[in-house]
């Protein structure tokens, strides 16, 4: 797994903070793109729309769509604006698998393989992101984003990551939910559910969560009077 080889060119603007991507695809290539994230495109490139994960993505409440973007009239440019605000990274495949969070996949080349895969009742229920995982493999480019910026750890051993704070990890990790304090930790202190990995990988952890941040906004949302 690599950060800078690339079958399709492409570069970043506005890293960290909101990340934006063009991608050139060759004449005759196309490119996945998670749904509503396109915002700009030449007019070689033609969109096809597929249905991905079934029954599975419309419980995670993420889009049950994927476009498909071909440049069928020449090469041609694409710009990806994902719906979260903060950074985005590349990586590339080589037989490879790396589990996203279910909101992290920005788009991938025709080779790389998205499939959902199954927490399980109990990591799915307690895990923040939901029961269900984003599997990519194969060989190719991919894509993902975060909310806030984007740090990434070598494991070799063990590794605790709060919940809310994991973007991606490579398919050599194993994880489990655990408490990290008693159950007065976990309705007080604001902490209390992490995620153990253990074995050889790498982990990629976001530096915000939604979740607190819709907390800290609270108290400047405006209120209706009762006149």
């Amino acid at each position: 797994m690599t950060e800078n080889n690339s079958l399709f060119d492409y570069h970043f603007d506005c890293k960290p903070d909101y990340a934006f991507l063009t991608v050139n695809i060759p004449a005759g290539e196309t490119l996945k793109v998670e749904a509503s994230s396109m915002a700009t495109m030449d007019t070689t490139i033609k969109m096809k729309t597929k249905m991905r994960g079934g029954f599975s993505r419309f419980l995670t409440g993420e889009s049950l769509f994927i476009n498909e973007f071909t440049a069928q009239q020449g090469p041609g440019e694409i710009q990806i604006a994902p719906g979260c605000p903060g950074d985005m990274e590349h990586v590339f495949l080589e037989n490879e698998t790396i589990f996203l969070q279910n909101s992290a996949y920005v788009a991938s080349t025709m080779d790389v393989n998205i499939e959902t895969k199954w927490q399980g009742l109990m990591k799915g229920f307690f895990s923040k992101e939901g029961l269900f995982l984003i599997r990519c493999s194969g060989h190719g480019d991919l894509w993902f984003n975060t909310y806030g910026g984007l740090i990434q750890i070598d494991v070799d051993g063990s590794y605790v990551v709060d919940n809310g704070h994991i973007v991606a990890f490579t398919d050599g990790l194993d994880y489990n939910v655990e408490f990290i304090g008693g159950m007065k930790s976990l309705f007080l202190s604001g902490e209390g559910l992490v995620c153990r990995f253990e074995g050889k990988g790498k982990v990629w952890i976001q530096t915000r969560q939604v979740a607190p941040f819709t907390w800290w906004l609270q108290p400047f949302r405006p209120v209706k009077s009762s006149d």
